[in-house]
């Protein structure tokens, strides 16, 4: 007898743990549980601060460590003064600091290099295609294609770091060695734009004119509350573009490192070709980006002003080139693209930055300050290193003073002297000198013992005695500290300065949003089917077509003449309308079948139009009867918002179906029909007007359970035999039995 084979039972997937839960760790048989905390303590957080303290966030110096490691590689290949060298020597070399791997060590050279275009002061100078910030498809070359070497400015970041003015640390495997910071004569850490993402934090920090940060600091270095707008108005971006000046946002930036300046596209428009040419766009965006915003909006219908639209950018720099159609307004375009389109955006800023190995967010003032801190301590190491080496120098020369007193005595101790190693003890015996001294003397050539030798040394002792009494006064007073600062900030603001790219507009005068564009005014005559198809035809086009093309089992519901700046609203199932313009669609034919509503203007699932009103004032009543005998006489103004909104919600009330809806301009008399076989002639001046658009309404007839309204007509388009039978003065009433010659007039409208 066979055996029946156990069911396998399904493995049990075990549970997610939870912050404070305890997790087994399993190893060489043996189980120990451990809460989740420590592992995110012994595992994730030394991540974490790794990221944050050496890898993402700039420091005071300006750089993050990926760039300082790129450019001091440079530097130390002599790449400050000599010639260009093929980009993947550079990679190379720098992977003895950074062992990220080539292609994050290149990616961070061209993000520095001048023809990228991202830095206002760049620190490369490059040979070949480095790509272009601006762009998200001009990828730049291979490392082996390019050539780059260090930009003159970099003079300015290693100035004099030989002279013990930074800390040096070991690299990664101890082989050398590289600084902890740069020893920068500016404040770069404001002179570029930064972005950095961490764990937990970013920082983004927006490039100011280089010759503005130098004078602001300067006038900072002199008086702690200068006003920073007198010198600094706004930040200035390497990509140009206008800045919108707003002070409020501006201020609070300066004072708490947070906040957002809003950034322009400039554009020229040439009249001659009627296109607009775009030279300057926002660093937050790309020239793709923005084409593909500006495709979309074209063809959703929201932008008809544009006729085409292409990439000019050459050698001779970014050019975005818009052709418009014949009688559109530049300025208008412009402006409705500034508000839908990244032509104009916001730089976020946010100004941290590791001081002391801690992350801080900071105003533009205690940034300058800090900078200046750092900056004094750099100046008084350089000066303590001067000062060391003159007084070495001195010392020796003091004791070579003492032997040329008597240079007989000296040469005679030397050549009695039998052993060599008892030469330094006897001259120092002899003379009352330390061992530097006599080891610096010993070694004087027998030529430089004449008088100008002499001479010069004593020339020389008095020059040097003057220098570490000027850099001992230096080291004693923070005054001059702050000067000599002050002075080289002078220097590289008149050597390296440049004028703003970033102009300011402080005053903008921007379109209106709620205004909407300028529609050409030409006759049109309008077709709307009970199918929910519209088209619109210009009268010469109708007098030339031939029957109205329309959808099998479709018929025209509505035919309208009027102008095609005309607004319409649909009125949909959903209790919603939606509001456009006759302009908004293209001049159709006879022959063709038109735009479905519900499709070209993005209604919801399932939902559709029930009725089309045309206005162009505004003026008048939408007039909504219920199922339930109840009608609403709701003001079209209502549905006339300040802001261009193209749906508004609650359009009229949803307590129950709609059975009629209908434009009314002027007051008419409305025949009502009802499931019992009932009619009333009801004049729409019985109705009270209501605000509030989705009213529920008031009474107009009285039904009996299980009666509702059926159908609804204008009165004088019913005929008949005796029309005071269903007229009342009140509302609401019953209305009267349809005779039989009516009942038959009924049947005729259904």
């Amino acid at each position: 007898m066979a055996r029946t084979p156990k069911k396998k039972q399904p493995a049990k997937t075990p549970a997610r743990p939870q912050l404070g839960d305890s997790v087994e760790i399993i190893d060489a048989g043996s189980v120990l549980e451990e809460p989740i905390t420590r592992t995110l303590e012994t595992n994730f957080m030394p991540y974490a601060m790794s990221v944050i303290v050496s890898r993402a966030l700039p420091e005071i110096d300006g750089f993050k460590p990926a760039h300082r490691k790129v450019l001091y590689t440079m530097y130390e290949m002599g790449l400050l003064k000599g010639p260009r060298t093929k980009s993947a020597n550079i990679v190379g070399s720098t992977m003895h600091l950074n062992p990220h791997g080539d292609q994050a060590i290149y990616d961070t050279m061209v993000r520095l290099a001048r023809a990228n275009e991202t830095l206002l002061v760049p620190f490369v100078s490059g040979k070949g295609n480095f790509g272009k910030a601006y762009s998200r498809d001009m990828a730049y070359a291979a490392s082996r294609y390019t050539e780059a070497k260090l930009e003159e400015v970099c003079a300015e970041l290693f100035r004099d770091i030989d002279k013990d003015t930074v800390d040096f640390v070991d690299n990664y495997d101890a082989s050398t060695q590289e600084p902890v910071l740069l020893p920068v004569t500016f404040p770069t850490i404001l002179a570029n734009n930064t972005l950095g993402i961490a764990v937990g934090m970013a920082s983004n920090i927006c490039s100011f004119n280089l010759a503005e940060l130098c004078n602001t600091t300067i006038a900072l270095l002199k008086d702690p509350k200068h006003d920073l707008f007198s010198t600094m108005p706004a930040p200035d971006f390497a990509g140009g573009g206008y800045i919108l000046y707003q002070e409020e946002e501006l201020r609070k930036i300066y004072e708490t490192g947070r906040g957002s300046v809003r950034v322009r596209a400039k554009y020229t428009y040439e009249k001659e070709g009627n296109r607009i040419e775009i030279t300057q766009i926002p660093p937050t965006t790309t020239v793709e980006a923005i084409m593909d915003k500006i495709a979309e909006l074209v063809k959703a219908g929201r932008v008809k002003e544009i006729s085409d639209l292409r990439d000019e950018t050459d050698l001779n720099g970014l050019k975005l080139t818009i052709d418009l159609k014949r009688g559109q307004d530049p300025e208008r375009l412009m402006q409705k693209l500034f508000r839908a389109t990244p032509l104009e955006d916001s730089f976020a800023c946010n100004f941290n930055i590791l001081i002391a190995g801690m992350p801080r967010v900071m105003g533009v003032r205690e940034i300058l300050e800090e900078w200046a801190a750092f900056r004094t301590e750099c100046v008084r190491r350089r000066t303590f290193y001067e000062l060391h080496g003159r007084e070495k120098r001195l010392h020796l020369l003091k004791g070579l003073a003492a032997i040329l007193l008597d240079i007989d005595k000296a040469v005679r101790i030397v050549r009695e002297t039998e052993e060599e190693s008892e030469v330094l003890p006897n001259l120092m015996i002899g003379f009352g000198i330390d061992r530097e001294q006599a080891e610096y003397v010993a070694e004087i050539r027998l030529r430089h013992l004449n008088r100008e030798y002499i001479l010069k040394r004593t020339q020389e002792t008095d020059e040097l005695e003057a220098d570490i009494a000027r850099l001992q006064e230096l080291l004693n007073s923070p005054a001059k500290l702050k000067k000599v600062i002050m002075e080289e900030l002078s220097a590289v603001a008149k050597q390296y300065g440049e004028a703003r790219r970033s102009e300011i507009l402080y005053e903008t005068a921007e379109a209106a949003e709620d205004e909407p564009p300028e529609m050409p005014d030409y006759p049109v005559t309008v077709f709307y089917t009970r199918e929910g198809y519209f088209k619109k035809i210009t009268p010469q086009s109708l007098r030339m077509s031939g029957e109205q093309k329309l959808k099998e089992g479709d018929e025209i519901d509505t035919q309208l003449e009027t102008r095609n700046n005309a607004e319409l609203l649909f009125f949909t199932n959903r209790c919603q309308v939606y509001k456009c313009r006759v302009g908004d669609f293209e001049d159709g034919k006879a022959s063709a079948m038109g735009d479905y509503i519900a499709a070209r203007l993005s209604m919801e699932e399932g939902e559709t139009p029930v009725y089309m009103a045309l206005t162009t004032d505004y003026k008048g009543h939408m007039f909504f009867l219920f199922a339930n005998g109840k009608a609403a006489k709701v003001p079209m103004e209502s549905y006339a918002t300040r802001q261009n909104r193209r749906k508004l919600l609650n359009a009229f009330s949803d307590k129950s179906p709609l059975v009629y809806a209908a434009y009314l301009r002027e007051e008419c008399e409305l025949a009502i029909y009802t499931s019992a076989g009932r009619l009333l002639l009801v004049h729409s001046a019985q109705v009270p007007a209501k605000q509030t658009k989705n009213t529920a309404g008031v009474n107009v007839i009285t039904l009996k359970k299980n009666q509702s309204i059926t159908l609804a007509r204008r009165a004088e388009r019913v005929e008949l035999a005796d029309p005071h039978r269903y007229r009342v003065r009140t509302l609401p009433a019953a209305g009267a039995l349809l005779r039989a010659q009516d009942t038959a007039e009924q049947l005729k409208l259904e």
